[in-house]
């Protein structure tokens, strides 16, 4: 018999389904002969409403790289988002697949053990969005957004496949987000995105270090030194001006307090949970912190999209957050369980 599947310390925002400790045996889900996966099971399977969370950054990118350097916009440039968000459902479809034995005795209603979608059937859904993605960064971009989509869906397939329970798995994380900001960045001036793309990669590590405590708990200086950061983050976006060259005054004025506003939204979306993290550091509060971290991401995204000037991105942003929020309201009105992103 192979060893029992050990609770990983990844983000999951619901509990454990039954007890570990029932040893099982290593899992293999069931074979329904001739029965496809439904386009239902599939969406579960890549989490597709979680995409919603990851077009703000090729958005947030591509405003901040127009900001320094005016940038036409062309119609291939809309496929950025789309490549982003192509590399992330990858991403979601190669967790399960790596998770599937953990996934059979913590999580045995998801499509790989219930057996609506096969493991060698998750996989190749992983390995045709990841190709998917960087297609449509090739088209968008051509050899300037492959240079930086190939190393993203490297890292994304390195995070899921190898460094998920390793030290290192935060900073491949958090790689990932800052990849995925600079992707968007590719039409204009890249160094101009570099403060959004550090932005949402050290948002990324503090929610992915804090996710890691989601199942025996976390610790007050963890959660503490979360929390400090998503101030440091806040304040870093809101306290300077970007460079709005010739802007009106009424412009300029609109741009600064639009960003105030969206970090305020950032840090009122995640800062109370770490802070109650930190002062209560339990597995709970761990689970429920890193989950407003990760609502947290779009506020976050609009705020860096602000202060580069880009005030229809920013309102387009803030139409993404509350279509999160009214999926999230309907789900716990049907007593559906919060979806995890790893």
């Amino acid at each position: 018999m192979n060893p029992v599947p050990q609770p990983r310390f990844a983000p999951r925002f619901d509990p454990p389904l039954g007890d570990s400790s029932d040893e099982p045996a290593r899992y293999t889900a069931p074979r329904l002969p001739g029965v496809r996966p439904s386009l239902r099971d599939l969406g579960e399977l890549v989490r597709a409403p979680a995409a919603l969370s990851v077009v703000g950054d090729s958005l947030a990118g591509l405003a901040a790289a127009r900001a320094g350097t005016p940038t036409a916009l062309r119609r291939r440039h809309a496929l950025l988002p789309v490549a982003s968000a192509c590399l992330y459902l990858g991403g979601m479809a190669l967790n399960d697949y790596a998770d599937r034995d953990l996934d059979a005795v913590e999580r045995p209603e998801r499509p790989i053990p219930s057996g609506r979608v096969t493991p060698r059937g998750a996989l190749a859904v992983g390995t045709a969005l990841t190709a998917a993605g960087v297609a449509a960064a090739g088209l968008a971009g051509g050899r300037r957004a492959l240079a930086v989509a190939v190393p993203l869906a490297a890292c994304v397939w390195t995070y899921d496949l190898v460094a998920k329970d390793h030290p290192t798995g935060p900073f491949v994380m958090a790689a990932c987000r800052g990849l995925d900001v600079l992707l968007g960045a590719t039409p204009g001036h890249l160094r101009s995105a570099l403060p959004a793309a550090a932005g949402l990669a050290a948002h990324t590590l503090g929610v992915t270090v804090l996710s890691r405590g989601e199942v025996h708990g976390t610790t007050t200086q963890v959660a503490g030194g979360v929390a400090v950061g998503t101030l440091a983050g806040a304040a870093a976006a809101a306290a300077t001006a970007p460079a709005a060259g010739s802007a009106t005054t009424g412009r300029r004025t609109a741009v600064r307090w639009t960003t105030v506003a969206a970090a305020g939204a950032y840090a009122a979306a995640c800062l109370p949970a770490q802070v109650r993290a930190a002062v209560t550091p339990t597995a709970g509060n761990a689970r429920t912190a890193t989950r407003s971290g990760i609502q947290a991401m779009v506020p976050l995204q609009a705020t860096w999209a602000a202060r580069s000037g880009g005030l229809g991105t920013t309102a387009l942003l803030a139409g993404v957050a509350a279509v999160g929020y009214g999926l999230r309201f309907l789900g716990r009105a049907r007593g559906k369980a919060g979806v995890s992103i790893t």
